[in-house]
């Protein structure tokens, strides 16, 4: 079971993985070719990721998890659509085009055209109230250091589990990139940065799991674990706050969508 969650983990949605911006780059505007298939069931765990150069996989996703990693939202902010867009699960395969690898804001691109093609995909968004939490500098000033790498290499910011502890390596990441991976995939809600920092930063985060984070997935760390809870982490290792309140959010309300048919 501990493998498994590692598995899932790993290569789910909390991934925005560096990979090479180098050489002519083609317009990822859609896959060249895309395969969906219904999941074989929960036991094969859920990852997205770039398989190789051309190969994009989606694993054991409900349509309302992909559209909440296509468009960096919180699985809460996705309101709205037919009753099983939350509970059936469906295989994505699909080669990308052009010689080099797309990064992880181009393979969003080409996951929007595939669900507004294929899911027949339609929405509006509106302003909501939720519980969010903010994130901010915590007393002290952040403790962050300036990346030295080249500002449009893409950013890297990568989640993996272990059974008692959660390691977070960035490397050329902007708050708004740990923000965006935050609310899609780690926290119980949205997350809205208020740090007002603009660089871009290279930094380790270790933190012990709760039940709250990673939808559930995760039991809670025990009390003797090593590393320390996450809002702990996050202020003595980053010098960051998450603090618990409510605002207005932009929601994405599904209008309309449809079962793809089958491969």
């Amino acid at each position: 079971m501990v493998r498994w969650i590692a598995v899932v983990m790993m290569a789910a949605a909390c991934m925005a993985a560096a990979q090479t911006a180098s050489g002519r780059r083609p317009k990822f505007d859609a896959f060249e070719v895309a395969t969906i298939k219904p999941s074989k069931g929960d036991e094969q765990g859920r990852f997205l990721a770039m398989q190789g150069t051309h190969r994009f996989v989606a694993q054991n996703f409900t349509l309302k998890l992909l559209i909440a990693a296509a468009y960096d939202l919180n699985p809460k902010t996705v309101l709205g659509g037919p009753g099983w867009m939350d509970s059936e699960h469906f295989d994505i395969v699909a080669i990308t085009p052009g010689d080099v690898r797309p990064i992880r804001q181009e393979q969003m691109t080409m996951l929007r055209a595939l669900l507004t093609d294929r899911f027949k995909l339609t929405f509006h968004r509106e302003q909501k109230e939720f519980s969010i939490y903010e994130l901010e500098v915590a007393k002290g000033g952040p403790k962050l250091k300036l990346s030295t790498a080249a500002p449009d290499d893409p950013p890297a910011v990568i989640c993996t589990v272990y059974p008692q502890k959660v390691l977070l390596p960035a490397r050329n990441a902007t708050m708004a990139d740990l923000v965006a991976m935050m609310q899609r995939a780690m926290m119980d809600r949205p997350v809205v940065d208020k740090t007002g920092l603009q660089g871009r930063y290279d930094f380790d985060l270790e933190w012990a799991p709760d039940e709250t984070q990673f939808g559930g997935e995760l039991p809670r760390a025990p009390v003797d674990a090593q590393a320390a809870p996450l809002f702990t982490a996050m202020r003595d290792q980053l010098g960051l706050e998450l603090k618990p309140t409510r605002g207005p959010v932009s929601t994405l309300i599904v209008d309309g969508a449809e079962r793809p048919a089958e491969d």
